[in-house]
C-alpha cells in the first residue's frame, strides 16, 4: 500500500504536514507491506498549483501510485477525482506531524474524509 501525506517540509516522517493538499510544496509517500509495515519513505517535491493548476497537482498525485491520501485539507475536485480513482482520502486537522498521522491512520484512527469535509473556496 502506498499512501501520500502533503507536507511543508521535504523530511520524510519528520515533517510538518500541509495545512491543504494543493498547495504543499512536498508529498511524504510512505509504502508498506501486506502486513503494514513500512518498508519505504520518501520526500517528493508537488507539482507547483501556481504553475500547474489543480488538475496539475491531482494528475502529479495520480502518477505517484497513491493507495491512500492522508490530508488536513482538500477541496471537492480532487476529493472526487481521487475517490473516482479509488484512492481513499482520509482527513485528519489534528496531528501536525507525519509519522504521528501515520501512525494514528495504521491505528485505525483516522476517517475517511467526506464531501462535506471537503475545503469550499
Amino acid at each position: 500500500m502506498r499512501v501520500v501525506v502533503p507536507c511543508e517540509t521535504g523530511e520524510g516522517l519528520a515533517s510538518i504536514r500541509s495545512g491543504h493538499f494543493g498547495h504543499a510544496p512536498w508529498l511524504t509517500v510512505v509504502d508498506f507491506d501486506d502486513k503494514m509495515n513500512m518498508v519505504s519513505v520518501q520526500a517528493v517535491q508537488n507539482a507547483d498549483h501556481d504553475v500547474a493548476g489543480c488538475g496539475g497537482v491531482i494528475n502529479h498525485v495520480l502518477g505517484l501510485g497513491a493507495d491512500a491520501i492522508i490530508t488536513a485539507g482538500m477541496g471537492m475536485p480532487p476529493l472526487m477525482r481521487f475517490t473516482q480513482a479509488g484512492i481513499a482520502v482520509y482527513a485528519d486537522r489534528v496531528t501536525p506531524g507525519v509519522s504521528d498521522v501515520l501512525d494514528k491512520f495504521l491505528a485505525n484512527d483516522v476517517a475517511l474524509m467526506s464531501p462535506e469535509d471537503a475545503c469550499r473556496h
